[in-house]
């Protein structure tokens, strides 16, 4: 059956060219559509997951990492009486203008760390130190949004909030999800960029003892500041993505566009399916004539449907690993996990398996004896 399936399949290279274009183009739409919108979408909480805390703790109900409501500065002392707290630091994060050369202005987000553990700081640096916040009125900016601040030098000098900025570091890729590009600085500095009072603050970074559980310690945190809210890392991480999920048509309008794109893949190469068993309804009523029987014939077609499947699939993630490994960039990062690769694979062989069973039914009212007379 393998033997006839194969031959069968080459015998018309053209419609077997189709029906592999179809395979490959629903695998590329999907891996690199779904890449796109995860890559996007991490982008969201990209401080939180860089940000070398293990437990994050905000205000009640806090839900996106960018958008923080302000919290007593002075409650990090009674985070730190916590048993399997390590360190406990101030973290401040807001929305301030930076003047440009051409006197413009562009909006920022201002991200304030501790001078002493520098907990929570740029990450990633391709020019200077991160230490660099410590030197008199440094901020650290990415070099991924150098176009949007109009070229900024190692040295040069700029506004944030009116006062004074001295550019001492340059990071790579750390963009966010908003528009607005990630100033790095040192906390007392990022109050004066915000116009804020130093006693208050954003967030406070936890870092936990070996051993200890991150939930247990969220807990405690929360029975000694009933005020906060405590999460894991990976936790608030998600609650950030989710709130752009579910704030937002993003996760409709990408999952649309590449339903849409599988959808007519998948038609492609039900039609070539069809079409190829039409054009030899007379081989499949000579194999019915000779003895063979209904699940020797319909083998045929799950073989036929499964190469096609798995070679459209090696063709397609090649493909998709060239495009990930060219166009991926920090402003646009596509992102491929196993399981998205392996979940289209699978939903496509699945599709093809079904798309066999429309040609088959045509063949079952084949009578083999029209066959032999003809």
């Amino acid at each position: 059956m393998w033997s006839l399936a194969i031959h069968t399949l080459i015998a018309d290279r053209g419609k077997l060219l189709t029906a592999l274009v179809g395979v490959v183009f629903s695998i590329v739409l999907v891996n690199v559509q779904g890449g796109l919108f995860i890559g996007l979408i991490r982008k969201a909480g990209l401080l939180v997951d860089q940000g070398q805390a293990d437990v994050w703790v905000g205000h009640r109900q806090m839900h996106n990492v960018d958008f923080p409501r302000d919290i007593p500065r002075r409650w990090v002392h009674r985070i730190r009486t916590i048993p399997g707290v390590h360190r406990a630091e101030p973290y401040l994060v807001g929305f301030a203008d930076m003047t440009l050369p051409s006197g413009g202005f562009e909006g920022v987000v201002v991200v304030g760390v501790d001078r002493a553990s520098l907990l929570g700081n740029a990450w990633n640096l391709v020019e200077g130190r991160p230490d660099a916040i410590l030197q008199p009125d440094g901020i650290i900016l990415d070099e991924c949004e150098n176009q949007k601040l109009e070229n900024p030098k190692i040295g040069e000098l700029r506004e944030v909030g009116g006062r004074r900025a001295r550019v001492v570091a340059k990071s790579q890729g750390i963009m966010g999800f908003l528009v607005a590009p990630y100033i790095f600085t040192t906390y007392d500095r990022a109050a004066d960029y915000l116009a804020k009072t130093p006693d208050m603050c954003s967030y406070f970074l936890v870092q936990l003892e070996p051993g200890a559980r991150a939930d247990e310690v969220c807990q405690a945190i929360r029975r000694v500041l009933p005020e906060v809210d405590a999460f894991p890392r990976d936790e608030y991480s998600r609650i950030s993505i989710d709130f752009w999920m579910t704030r937002t048509g993003l996760g409709i309008s990408f999952g649309a566009a590449t339903l849409l794109g599988l959808l007519v893949g998948m038609i492609m190469v039900a039609q070539t399916l069809y079409a190829l068993v039409l054009d030899r309804l007379g081989e499949f009523g000579t194999l019915k004539a000779i003895g063979a029987t209904e699940r020797q014939v319909y083998s045929v077609l799950l073989i036929q449907a499964f190469l096609m499947a798995v070679v459209g699939a090696i063709i397609g993630l090649v493909l998709v690993s060239g495009i990930q490994f060219f166009y991926s960039t920090p402003r646009a990062p596509i992102v491929v996990p196993w399981w998205l690769s392996l979940g289209s694979c699978v939903l496509v062989l699945v599709i093809c398996l079904v798309s066999s069973w429309l040609p088959y039914h045509r063949i079952r009212k084949l009578d083999p004896m029209m066959v032999l007379q003809s």
